[in-house]
């Protein structure tokens, strides 16, 4: 690790290299990973009925667009007790084993999740192990599985006072959130959880889960937490959030912020090495509906984002709408249908790139076999640019990362020979000529 910082330090640009394979607790044939990406499903605002069913008549489209992973946000009820706005949070569970009925009926999920299987998907459900709504119906059979204030109260999670905290110090209760996972795994053939609020629960417990719940099958799981905040967590989880990248390249907009500082912040994420992966995205719904859409929080730089979400080591993550370009915040406790028109188009922006992603070996993500160079340009406080290699498969990225337009070329001996744009399919050579003009929120893609 010392070693990797050092030769970035000195300017080599290597931000990736061949580390020690994977000793994740579980080794689970999972090689479907490192080439995925993650849709999240917003199945209350994705179409005006809200239904599983409704949604099944997407997924074509999405196949076309080339999305692997469908994440749907949590499936079971929601709690009455307390709830937030007419309908309440998806977050606030009233039930860990059964449906949403907004949604439809379970037998509704399991053909939703079979059709999904046919068409080449896979298929994660949001699981929210931290907390539950206060009616939940643990909190009258089992009220001893929730933390408790002085006043003999449930004890309120933080910032958010329709959901009560669980006790993980109940083995008792662990055991019975681990057999609730197991539930959807056996019953509805999922692939997966996404973690909401990972580093919320002691990581033991996902240590004791994980493996447990595997013993039905292989599973992929993503934890909503960032690793440079949280490394222990990483040696459980496939995949992590990248907040401090998310806020950072925020702040770099808004704030006017060297773009150095967010060179620098790779560095630190590819020091934790290969073990895991960190998941990349410019929107999600906290994100959209909270703090503003992807447009709103990046401006001119919220494409290149998206490009660098796709093409970095990691996994690109998108959520409902990205393809339209969705340009509104979403209702989080009402509903709030997207404003699909039939013509998305940023459709063919994101096949193009997830394609290349689940194609090209040298967009691998935690793949030791793969190098990723920060390439030096002639703009290095407005241009990132880099290359990933793996054998004889190379991806040149070059974004703008400016408010304004860029002349400049690429002084960089990593770079070199024939080339493909991806996205106009015109070839260039640069084994001579390296200079690039750029328009703002200019972005190409190279594969050779």
């Amino acid at each position: 690790m010392k070693k990797l910082l050092l030769l970035a330090i000195i300017g080599l640009g290597i931000l990736s290299c061949t580390t020690q394979k994977s000793s994740k607790m579980t080794d689970s044939p999972q090689e479907w990973k490192h080439n995925t990406n993650i849709y999240e499903v917003n199945v209350r605002q994705y179409t005006k009925e809200g239904t599983f069913r409704a949604f099944e008549k997407e997924m074509p489209r999405l196949k076309e667009m080339g999305v692997k992973t469908l994440w749907f946000m949590p499936v079971t009820p929601i709690s009455q007790k307390v709830k937030k706005g007419s309908m309440g949070s998806q977050y606030a569970a009233h039930d860990y084993v059964s449906i949403n009925p907004e949604f439809g009926t379970m037998d509704d999920f399991k053909h939703m999740v079979d059709e999904a299987h046919k068409m080449g998907f896979k298929v994660i459900i949001d699981w929210v192990a931290n907390h539950t709504g206060w009616d939940h119906v643990w909190t009258v059979s089992h009220p001893d599985y929730y933390l408790h204030d002085e006043d003999g109260k449930f004890h309120i999670a933080s910032g958010m006072d329709d959901i009560i905290e669980l006790d993980y110090k109940n083995p008792a209760m662990r055991t019975a959130m681990i057999e609730a996972m197991k539930f959807w795994v056996r019953e509805t053939n999922i692939d997966g959880f996404r973690c909401d609020l990972a580093s919320w629960v002691e990581v033991d417990f996902w240590e004791q889960a994980r493996p447990e719940v595997e013993k039905i099958k292989p599973l992929f799981f993503i934890g909503e937490f960032d690793e440079l905040d949280n490394p222990e967590y990483g040696k459980v989880f496939d995949a992590s959030y990248s907040w401090t990248w998310m806020h950072k390249t925020e702040d770099y907009y808004k704030k006017d912020l060297p773009l150095s500082d967010l060179k620098d912040l790779l560095m630190k994420y590819s020091a934790l090495g290969e073990n895991s992966m960190r998941a990349w995205f410019t929107t999600n719904h906290d994100e959209n509906t909270w703090n503003g859409t992807e447009y709103e929080k990046y401006g001119v730089v919220a494409k290149p984002l998206a490009v660098f979400s796709a093409t970095w080591n990691g996994i690109p993550l998108l959520y409902s709408g990205q393809e339209l370009p969705n340009m509104k915040r979403l209702e989080f406790f009402e509903k709030d249908v997207i404003n699909w028109n039939g013509n998305n188009k940023m459709a063919p922006f994101y096949k193009t790139l997830l394609n290349l992603k689940s194609s090209n070996s040298a967009l691998r993500g935690g793949d030791t076999n793969v190098t990723t160079y920060l390439l030096r340009t002639s703009a290095d406080d407005r241009i990132l640019a880099y290359v990933r290699k793996n054998g004889k498969d190379e991806v040149l990225v070059v974004l703008n990362m400016s408010k304004d337009p860029v002349n400049f070329t690429l002084n960089d001996e990593n770079v070199s020979g024939s080339f493909k744009n991806v996205f106009d399919q015109t070839k260039r050579d640069f084994s001579g000529d390296k200079s690039f003009e750029m328009k703002v929120g200019d972005y190409a893609v190279f594969e050779k």
